[in-house]
């Protein structure tokens, strides 16, 4: 306790027993308005409190905290959480990480084993599942054999480090979502530790961490590379933030759910301006709203851009931890530490934030998200009038109402029609496909055995209830079974286009569902489980059907998807799926029924029973109380139990993997799944002198809005994409290439994979997705072919962009693809927070425009060379430096930008070349 500067230790007694803690009335009673202050920040205090050592945590950490205002500061604040979440997607790299760095301490000479996580790391395989199976009894099984199919190298060396490091523990495949886990147990309200007791805190290597914000815990997504710091005793550093009250009233209308809630405030709160701030929500509002309600708005926070959406501990809270099985002696310990420290929700009105937003709850109508932002909000309404619209705009389509194109299809069948087309790839033998394009009409019919259906423009090709962002929430869960139980009762069915798929975040679900009776109702839509899984919210959907996916490819559909996550942005959710629209699993059901989403379902017909009769959306639509009543029949602290009691056990697959016993881990030169890194080969002793930036060439130009899953795609990938070839190298055939995602532990992949998004939009290239001009010589080739004639020529390279960039998950590859193209600085006008950490923590220099400032306002091409100067000089937080562009007449265009190293400790990051290198010569110096 010699640290404890401000003599605030004191006594908690619960449950009979006694406990230390940092006490917030004391400095309260020194003259402290703690009181006042936000109740997120008050939780950062006590951190900075209890971890102040004089070196990594200093005093003036701590008084930023303690003289906190709701204006901006420029002033650094220290975090030290309690624990880390991983999911396997972000940890298998995280992991790769760690024992890239205990080989290199080995080769030096060190202890190997000092490079162990110091605080608990809970990772939840959860990203690999992929629906190659659906609405069938063995889609489950199937899919689950699949994923140990395609992962196996990557589990076992999972279940090694498991063994081989202390504090890490793996939850297998098969058993839930990262965020649904620890929403529903990992997390704990407060941590009883070595005899003291301190709120519950963590980071996680996935972007919808605050989730569990919703629970009362402080929780953000981080990059896996300051995880990695973390979990090895370092502290994250960030500026002290901004906070902006969300005050919530009234409460959720009739036919309006906690989707179509965080839909509207992420729509508001983007609009508003949060990124890099945090939210924390008070009113009366806040009453109404259930630990799941304020999870699922808590689960999008990187959709709006904030840091975390804070729901302080309460009554509501309590009752939430009580039905998910915590024990009586826990619940006791939240509410005793909570109420003794300042940390209970009350006293609202005292609290100044530095802003406040205002939301009538009671105002908030059905809604979806989309096309490819979760933030463009469209009420339902609207949506059909909002897909004409975009059809226009976006693609350059004569919109052609559904009427029309039966009118079309019979009079040109009429005419004669077309032969079925040519079947070049091995297509099913009894399928068919007849298409027509002609005065913009673009329809195909499909025959296929018995049937035979229309495929057009606004054809629903994936519905999916999927994403722990909306199953963790058992009001809308329970609402969509209904929904299903009501339509086929009414005798209608979804149509035979649509891949429908059922992924709960973790069994509880399934348990609940089953007792409701409704697993059969899902089933009888074709909403048969899949899986425990992410699956399609990260881009795990899996092949459309061979009828459907031809017919999208040869006649350039625009199909959609529906689903219930979180990230719909381009080529994420299917790389065929042109528009994808979130919403409510209540709603994805009802539009795999309807087959299109160029429909207005407040008004329009979803379907006609057998005997022609029109079924409409109200017909189908369970009310409040129903599900209310279904709720309280079904919802038990046993089912948390029975699942929890056994989640680190896994199935016969995973209990029978042999992982080797060894510290280090034994790198297979032949892997094309687990490789060690190349950053901390021979790492000198010192960090080299930084230099300025000279003869620099853009290997990319960008616009705004430019995501992490442009620069480092997770999901499928072909085999004439550069990933693709060098796996066919490797003597990898195309049916195992599995996805980027999984491939995220062999740099050679990844690094081919970066800005290979088919979406991708490179101003400097004519070709879409992944390619570039090589400046010297104005040839166009892959970016990573580009990069590889750079290195080889001594260029360094630059990214130019615009607003927003890197939004998206919190995808350290997005940033170690960069490093390794050769990528040296990105200069852009606007950075989402992780992402703009990731690069410095990978020795990426994020350089930004002044205010109003962009490259179109320097009339800049990206033909130009670039010199970038100031850097080899006193390199201070947030300098501006020097860019000088020298186009291919000779002509200069000078201006200044800021390097956003915003604190002196991402400057030392920047000097050595990244973070972790930072860390492993702090190591080598003990």
């Amino acid at each position: 306790m010699q640290h404890d500067i401000y003599n605030l230790t004191k006594k908690l007694n619960s449950s009979n027993k006694e406990l230390t803690y940092y006490s917030l009335p004391e400095l309260e009673k020194q003259g402290h308005n703690i009181s006042k202050m936000p109740f997120s920040i008050r939780i950062l205090l006590e951190n900075a409190l209890r971890n102040f050592d004089d070196f990594s945590v200093t005093k003036e950490h701590v008084e930023t905290i303690l003289n906190w205002t709701p204006e901006q500061s420029e002033k650094d604040v220290a975090f030290k959480p309690a624990r880390v979440l991983m999911q396997d997607f972000t940890g298998v790299p995280a992991v790769v990480d760690i024992a890239s760095l205990r080989a290199e301490m080995a080769r030096k000479g060190g202890d190997a084993s000092k490079i162990n996580p110091l605080i608990p790391v809970d990772l939840v395989i959860d990203h690999s599942v992929q629906v190659d199976y659906f609405a069938a009894q063995y889609a489950y099984q199937q899919n689950m054999e699949e994923e140990y199919k395609r992962n196996r190298e990557r589990y076992t060396f999972l279940k090694w480090a498991q063994k081989s490091f202390n504090n890490f523990s793996v939850v297998p495949p098969g058993m839930g979502i990262c965020h649904q886990v620890n929403l529903e147990y990992f997390s704990k309200g407060a941590i009883a530790r070595d005899g003291m007791v301190f709120p519950d805190t963590l980071v996680g290597t996935d972007s919808h961490t605050p989730m569990v914000n919703g629970i009362g815990v402080v929780a953000w997504g981080v990059g896996g590379i300051e995880a990695e710091a973390a979990i090895l005793g370092q502290p994250i550093y960030f500026i002290s933030p901004e906070v902006i009250g969300l005050k919530l009233t009234g409460k959720l209308p009739l036919g309006s759910t906690a989707t179509d809630l965080v839909l509207t405030i992420a729509n508001l709160l983007r609009k508003y301006g949060v990124v890099g701030k945090f939210v924390e929500v008070f009113g009366p509002g806040l009453d109404n709203l259930s630990v799941p309600d304020r999870a699922t708005i808590g689960n999008m926070s990187p959709e709006f851009g904030c840091t975390i959406t804070y729901f302080p501990i309460d009554n509501k809270t309590l009752e939430y931890m009580r039905g998910s099985n915590r024990s009586e002696e826990q619940i006791k310990l939240v509410e005793d530490y909570c109420k003794a420290n300042m940390l209970w929700r009350q006293d609202e009105d005292k609290i100044e934030y530095t802003d406040v937003v205002e939301l009538d709850i009671s105002t908030v109508m059905p809604s979806v998200a989309g096309p490819k932002r979760p933030q463009d909000k469209i009420l339902l309404k609207d949506l059909k009038e909002k897909f004409i619209e975009l059809e226009d705009t976006s693609f350059g389509r004569k919109y052609i109402a559904p009427a029309d194109r039966e009118d079309a299809i019979t009079r040109w069948k009429a005419e004669g029609g077309s032969q079925p087309v040519e079947q070049p790839h091995d297509p099913e033998p009894d399928v068919e496909i007849e298409a027509k394009i002609k005065n913009g009409l673009k329809t195909v019919w499909i025959s296929h055995g018995n049937e035979k259906y229309m495929l057009s423009d606004g054809a629903v090709a994936i519905a999916a209830i999927t994403s722990c962002t909306n199953t963790s929430n058992p009001f809308v869960m329970i609402g969509a079974g209904l929904v299903a139980k009501k339509a086929r009762e009414h005798g209608i069915d979804v149509k035979p286009w649509v891949k429908t798929s059922l992924a709960p975040g973790s069994k509880v679900v399934t348990d609940y569902l089953e007792k409701a009776d409704l697993l059969k109702d899902f089933e009888a839509l074709q909403f048969h489980l899949v899986g425990y899984g992410c699956t399609s919210c990260i881009g795990n959907s899996g092949p459309l059907p061979p009828a459907i996916s031809r017919a999208v490819e040869e006649n350039d559909l625009i199909v959609t998807s529906v689903l219930s996550g979180n990230r719909n942005f381009e080529a994420r959710i299917h790389s065929q799926v042109k528009m994808n629209f979130l919403m409510s699993p209540m709603l994805v059901v009802a539009f795999a029924i309807a087959g299109r989403v160029d429909i207005d379902l407040t008004t329009e017909a979803l379907s006609c029973d057998r005997n022609g009769k029109p079924i409409y959306l109200k017909d189908i639509w369970p009310t409040d109380d129903e599900i209310h009543e279904v709720m309280s029949k079904v919802l038990t602290p046993k089912d948390f139990k029975k699942n929890y009691d056994e989640i680190f056990e896994g199935n016969d697959i995973w209990q029978n993997l042999e992982v080797p016993e060894d510290n280090l881990y034994q790198w297979e030169d032949d892997s094309t799944y687990i490789k060690e890194v190349p950053f901390f080969h021979n790492l000198p002793d010192d960090p080299k002198p930084l230099k300025n930036i000279e003869g620099a060439r853009a290997l990319l130009m960008l616009g705004d809005s430019i995501t992490t899953d442009h620069i480092s795609p997770a999901g499928a990938f072909s085999e004439d994409s550069a990933a693709g070839k060098y796996l066919i190298s490797r003597g990898v055939e195309k049916k195992h290439f599995n996805s980027y995602g999984s491939r995220r532990g062999n740099d050679e992949v990844m690094v081919r994979g970066t800005f290979a998004n088919v979406r991708i939009k490179n101003q400097l290239a004519q070709r879409e997705g992944g390619y570039t001009k090589y400046l010297p010589t104005g040839e166009e080739m892959t970016v990573y072919d580009a990069a590889q004639k750079y290195i080889a020529d001594k260029t360094p390279l630059i990214v130019l962009t615009g607003k927003e960039y890197g939004s998206g998950s919190s995808r350290d590859w997005a940033a170690k693809g960069t490093i390794l193209l050769g990528v040296k600085a990105v200069l852009a006008e606007s950075y989402e927070r992780i992402h703009r950490s990731n690069l410095i923590m990978m020795g990426v220099l994020p350089l930004e425009y002044l205010k109003g400032e962009s490259a179109s306002f320097h009339g800049l091409t990206g033909n130009e060379s670039f010199s970038i100067t100031g850097i080899e000089n006193n390199l201070t937080p947030s300098k501006k430096i020097d860019v000088i562009a020298k186009t291919e007449d000779g002509k200069k265009i000078e201006f200044k930008v800021v390097a956003r190293l915003d604190s002196p400790i991402e400057v030392a990051y920047y000097q050595n070349e990244g973070i972790l290198q930072y860390v492993l010569r702090q190591f080598l110096k003990q």
